[in-house]
């Protein structure tokens, strides 16, 4: 049976650019990999075919000697010494590689670096750090000064795990890529190196002071500025300040969180404070005015309307927190709590009950409240 044109077969024009024919190829692999098509007898063979093909138009040489005379090029005497282009596993193998990535990364691991796989260096884990502020710092903001257990770059070996500073040797394994491959039957299987475990190089004498990591466990003091107006979940992200990375690799970065303490006088909500005032029952009564912490520490003056209830509010103006980004501060409110005197005397509440007899015209809500309900009662016994 003649063979079909390799460009018929991967689905391609003769002139395709070596881009167009990979990504024409990564097509094909996919569709018509056999561990995808169990109910097709015909997918091993067309696999192997489209391997085939591919492994010919992606060699310059090979390209130019097919494209020149075709399959003729490769049969009897047209086939360069040495050379393997009938299809064979050793081809196979070459071709599925480049993209043994894009079909298996994420049961083998997930994509190779850009290095090809080798890891010389690895970067260092992030840090997080909960930082717990009043509610004043978060007003005005501060410098504070942490004390961060992390692993730091070993001064012994300046940070290569080797002793004396000695650069790493490439794994002899491995040849520095960090991962081995191994034929499996149809399969070309990647796996990390067991020499190096995937580091790529290998360290003859160990830096004595970090055993060969490159890093020791250490406390650092880091000065942080805590910018006005953070909230509870704020997040500070300070670059670089996370754990050192072994063999020379990049520090982690150092992640903040703050909490705001709960206040014992203010309730926040954004920008907005909230402040709950207890007053007498006579002040609310009468009306009068009364004097209230703000969170700089000031004393702001507030005049209660006469015949105030409980839970009315009262706005001031850019007394709340600043915004955390800049732009105008929010409000205070302070909402009155009227308060019921308790342990009263004999005196007290004689004066109250001849209050109460002289008051009959002075509760307009709850006046109004029991006359509804006897016009309820009323209906229901109607």
């Amino acid at each position: 049976m003649a063979k079909r044109d390799y460009y018929d077969v991967l689905g391609v024009a003769k002139g395709a650019s070596a881009e167009d024919i990979k990504k024409a190829y990564r097509l094909k692999a996919r569709e018509l990999h056999p561990d995808r098509n169990s109910d097709n007898p015909n997918a091993e063979a067309q696999f192997k075919e489209a391997n085939e093909a591919y492994d010919c138009l992606k060699d310059a040489d090979k390209k130019a000697a097919y494209d020149r005379y075709g399959h003729a090029a490769f049969e009897g005497g047209g086939q360069r010494p040495g050379a393997n282009y009938g299809g064979g596993q050793a081809d196979f193998a070459s071709a599925f590689s480049d993209v043994f990535d894009d079909l298996f990364g994420d049961i083998m691991g997930g994509q190779r670096g850009a290095a090809g796989g080798r890891q010389r260096a690895v970067r260092g884990a992030d840090l997080r750090y909960n930082l717990r502020v009043t509610l004043e710092d978060a007003f005005v903001g501060l410098q504070k000064t942490l004390n961060v257990p992390t692993s730091v770059k070993c001064t012994g070996c300046e940070g290569t795990g080797a002793e004396g500073g000695v650069e790493p040797t490439t794994c002899p394994t491995c040849s520095g890529m960090g991962k081995v491959r191994a034929q499996q039957g149809f399969f070309t299987v990647e796996r990390t190196c067991p020499t190096c475990s995937g580091l790529g190089q290998i360290i003859k004498n160990p830096c004595k002071v970090c055993s060969g990591q490159g890093r020791v466990h250490r406390d650092r003091a880091l000065s942080v500025n805590i910018p006005k107006g953070v909230e509870t979940g704020t997040r500070i992200r300070l670059s670089g300040e996370g754990e050192a990375g072994m063999r020379g690799g990049p520090a982690g970065d150092l992640y903040i969180f703050i909490e705001v303490a709960k206040h014992d006088i203010f309730e926040r909500d954004g920008t907005n404070l909230f402040c709950r005032v207890p007053v007498s029952m006579t002040a609310a009564a009468l009306g009068g005015e009364i004097e209230v912490p703000s969170i700089d520490g000031g004393r702001a003056k507030v005049k209660i309307p006469s015949g105030s209830q409980s839970g009315r509010q009262m706005r001031l103006r850019s007394k709340g927190m600043p915004a955390l980004r800049g732009g105008s501060e929010g409000d205070m409110f302070i909402e009155l709590a009227v308060e019921t005197p308790v342990n009263l005397t004999q005196r007290q509440k004689d004066l109250l009950k001849e209050f109460e007899a002289l008051s009959e015209e002075n509760n307009p809500e709850s006046s109004t409240f029991f006359r509804s309900v006897k016009g309820f009662w009323d209906k229901m016994k109607g």
